[in-house]
Formats: structure tokens, sequence, C-alpha cells
């Protein structure tokens, strides 16, 4: 296989993914980390690393989407900065500790749970549960314990954090926009923490394939970022024009049978 022909695997990838993405509503990491697990085992990548792999290289994705996101968010004021800082520490101690908690799991258990998490994902969006309001905003001491859980599973699993982080803050008081917007901000540090600790976490390990720094692909990493941000606009758009109901239990099944591939 060559390089050119890879990399345009790569671009596909993150089309399908930025879509999917600003189609739905969802992290494009769902997307991104099974897609390139089947990319790495294709190309002959170890089984051994291929699931760390993905995930590093998926967090390392976000670094750069996420931040176009959060930009145009904090230029609309829509970023609850109190609420931002105060999530912070646990974000990045979390995200460390997700990724480190990744490293001591083999490939099969990193992907099972991976699979559970997705499966997880894709009965809450069929079910169409969305973000249940509240009015009482935790203290600071609960806010960073709640940044330690949503940096640690979106770390260990390469995804955003908007999953989680979106219904957290509704049920303290934030406004769905307010919500959103700090979650695109929060992503930021999740991904850089995460993907950088999976760089150095992989750092020399004889498995690697060429153009790999630790568990970051950086061929896969540009193919995804070149073609994600620009297709997730063609998302946005699709999504104003399309059955949201029926595009909604058609991504749910999808997810299901990704999941089930991981635990199967």
């Amino acid at each position: 296989m060559t390089l050119l022909l890879v990399f345009v695997g790569y671009l596909a990838l993150g089309a399908v993914a930025g879509t999917l993405a600003g189609l739905f509503g969802v992290g494009g990491g769902l997307i991104i980390v099974p897609a390139l697990v089947v990319a790495f085992g294709v190309q002959g990548v170890s089984p051994e690393i291929t699931m760390h792999l993905a995930v590093g290289t998926s967090l390392a994705t976000i670094v750069v989407t996420g931040a176009s996101s959060a930009w145009g968010h904090y230029r609309r004021g829509s970023i609850h900065q109190p609420w931002f800082l105060a999530l912070l520490p646990g974000l990045l101690l979390g995200a460390i500790a997700g990724v480190f908690v990744a490293d001591g799991l083999s490939a099969g258990s990193l992907g099972t749970l991976f699979g559970i998490f997705v499966l997880v994902m894709a009965a809450r969006m069929a079910l169409s549960r969305g973000p249940r309001p509240g009015s009482v905003a935790p203290g600071r001491a609960t806010m960073a314990a709640a940044g330690g859980v949503i940096g640690g599973i979106s770390a260990l699993f390469g995804i955003g954090g908007g999953t989680l982080c979106v219904p957290w803050l509704t049920r303290c008081g934030a406004t769905l926009t307010q919500a959103v917007g700090t979650s695109a901000a929060c992503g930021i540090p999740i991904a850089l923490f995460g993907a950088a600790t999976f760089a150095v976490l992989g750092w020399g390990n004889a498995l690697l394939p060429a153009g790999a720094t630790g568990f970051v692909m950086w061929p896969a990493l540009l193919g995804i970022v070149l073609a994600s941000v620009p297709c997730a606009r063609l998302g946005v758009w699709l999504a104003h024009r399309l059955p949201a109901r029926v595009l909604r239990l058609a991504f749910a099944a999808l997810l299901a049978s990704v999941g089930l591939t991981f635990v199967l």
C-alpha cells in the first residue's frame, strides 16, 4: 500500500468523522478511534498497539479541531469561564490518569471497554435522552472532581469530553448554549494533555510504525484534520435539511454495530 493511498484514506476518514460530528453533535472520536483501528490493521500495525495508537491519535486531532470550535464559542460569549476554570484542574489530572490507565491495559481490554462505552452512547442516542436541566451549581471541589471523571474517561477512550461535559453542565444550571461552549473549551486541555501523555508513554515502543511519535500517528493526524474541519460545516448544513429522528436512529445503529464489534 503506497503512502499516497494511505493518506487519501486518512482524508476520507476525516471527511466522514467531521460530517458525522457536525450532523449529530457528537465528538468525532467515536468514529475516528474504531476507523483508525481498522486502518492501522490494514497497514500491518501490530494489534498489540493499534488501540492505543488510535486513541492517542484521536486525541491529537481533537486538539486542532476542538480549538476551532472553542474559539468560535469564545467569540460568541458562550463559554462560562468560572465553571471552566473550576473544572480545569480535574480535567488535566483526569486526562493524564486516564492515559496511564489505558497504558496499563492490553489492547483487547481497552477495546472491550471502548465497545461498552460506544454501546451506552448508542442506547442514549436511540432513546433521545438529552441532558436534564438543573439549577444548582456545585462548589469548586465538586466541579474539580467532576472534571477528573470527565477528563479520565475522555482520555481513556479518545473523545473530546462533550458527551459527558454537556449533561453535567446542564444539570449545574447552564443553558444548552453555555454547556456546549464550555464543553468545547474543556475538550482542549483533555485532548492536549491526553495526547501528550500518550506520546510520552509510547515513546520508543519497538512496535511503532514509521510516522508515529509514541502513540500519536502524524500522517493520520494531518489527513483527518485537513478533511474534518470543512466537512463538519457540511454536517451542520445537512442537519438542518434531513429528518433528524431517522438519522439519529441510523447513527445509533452504526454505533451499536461498532460497539458490538469491539465487545464480541
